[in-house]
């Protein structure tokens, strides 16, 4: 199980401390520092089951200033928002929960952390 997080952030530190308390075994990926390729968001999308305008984060300022709020969301345009949050992470939901069963979650909720590990409580990974 790998966690993409932003250590500043409140609704990653609280899955983490939520995966800590499960005993689940996982790695963390700081994504602003290390992120992830244009290859890697696709896969994560398709974990997920959802579109890159799901995951974007358009309230940041360089969603701003890349004018996202107006960018169509459709099979057209899809690649434009991969190759976005590719160069500029920050537009990234988080965190982020691939697990080892081949799914993904967006962690911000306590219920969704917990839909990432398997039935017996500990993942490892």
């Amino acid at each position: 199980m790998e966690i993409w997080i932003n250590p500043a952030c409140s609704k990653c530190r609280s899955a983490l401390s939520l995966l800590d308390e499960e005993g689940a075994q996982y790695t963390i990926r700081h994504y602003l520092e290390d992120p992830p390729t244009a290859a890697e968001l696709e896969d994560v999308l398709r974990r997920l089951g959802l579109e890159p305008w799901d995951i974007a984060r358009v309230g940041e300022p360089v969603a701003a200033e890349l004018g996202m709020a107006s960018w169509p969301c459709d099979a057209e345009n899809r690649g434009r928002w991969i190759e976005a949050m590719a160069a500029h992470p920050i537009l990234i939901q988080r965190p982020i929960i691939t697990a080892d069963d081949g799914s993904a979650v967006v962690g911000r909720s306590p219920e969704s952390v917990r839909s990432a590990l398997p039935p017996d409580g500990h993942a490892t990974g």
